[in-house]
């Protein structure tokens, strides 16, 4: 019972925050998410063991430049493909049964694109449409809660075949369906107050977002079971480090970001 409110408390906290930060101010919002990556790294660093701190200076750089200097289509679509690029091959690594090292050059580049550049990515997408979109980067994240809340309960009442034992031997097939499902049916509920998208929009996100989300929630595993940990911190009680709270959505972020480009340019 003391377990539960705990992680109930620091859930509302996490929510509360992030929540907060979008109302508050685009500046807020940035910072948060700027803060986040170095938190998320700092726990990847520790679990892959990549030595010396080059990569917070990396990430700030990066970081700094593409959300205050950069405002040309090029680069940023080079960022994205670079991102996408090491996205797809942790894809491939995640389903890999071969033992794999990563040389340390190999993980300060995982760690800046797959990380710094997800959260580059989720801090860009409410400016996709030139102003703060509010509602568009809230409904995100609400996808992405959703999603985890009710693949975990579709999951514990009906689960039967197992998604993806070796890496997550608590996730079923049954649970992603119906984590899917809800997804879906918040989409339907989202585009009715937020018309940046069409309706058909807001569903094609949802499905990108839970495919990607989930495959980012798996690779997390996969990090952490290599290195023989359970959680990838300890500084949300309850739920682990920040990275295990973000896992799905660093990961989800670049692809949410190229479908709403697709969008733009369909539109």
């Amino acid at each position: 019972m003391k377990e539960i409110l705990r992680r109930s408390l620091t859930g509302v906290i996490y929510v509360v925050l992030l929540l907060g930060s979008v109302f508050l101010s685009s500046d807020a919002f940035d910072f948060l998410f700027m803060a986040f990556g170095l938190a998320c790294l700092y726990e990847f660093k520790r679990i892959v063991r990549l030595k010396g701190y080059y990569i917070f200076l990396a990430y700030l750089m990066l970081w700094w430049a593409y959300i205050y200097l950069v405002e040309d289509e090029l680069p940023i679509t080079l960022l994205m493909l670079l991102t996408l690029g090491v996205n797809m091959s942790l894809i491939t690594f995640l389903f890999s049964k071969k033992p794999r090292k990563f040389s340390d050059v190999q993980k300060f580049v995982i760690g800046l694109l797959y990380i710094g550049g997800g959260c580059i990515f989720l801090t860009m997408i409410p400016y996709e449409q030139d102003s703060f979109a509010k509602i568009l980067i809230m409904g995100i994240f609400i996808l992405i809660w959703v999603n985890d809340t009710f693949a975990y309960l579709v999951g514990r009442t009906l689960g039967r075949t197992k998604l993806y034992p070796a890496v997550s031997p608590k996730k079923t097939i049954e649970g992603s369906l119906g984590g899917l499902i809800f997804a879906l049916l918040t989409a339907y509920f989202l585009a009715g107050y937020e018309p940046i998208l069409t309706l058909f929009q807001w569903m094609i996100l949802a499905v990108v977002i839970v495919i990607a989300g989930g495959l980012g929630d798996l690779l997390e595993s996969k990090f952490k079971r290599l290195a023989g940990v359970k959680d990838s911190g300890a500084i949300l009680p309850g739920h682990g480090g920040i990275w295990d709270r973000l896992d799905s959505l660093v990961f989800a972020a670049p692809f949410a970001y190229l479908v709403l480009n697709i969008f733009s340019y369909v539109s």
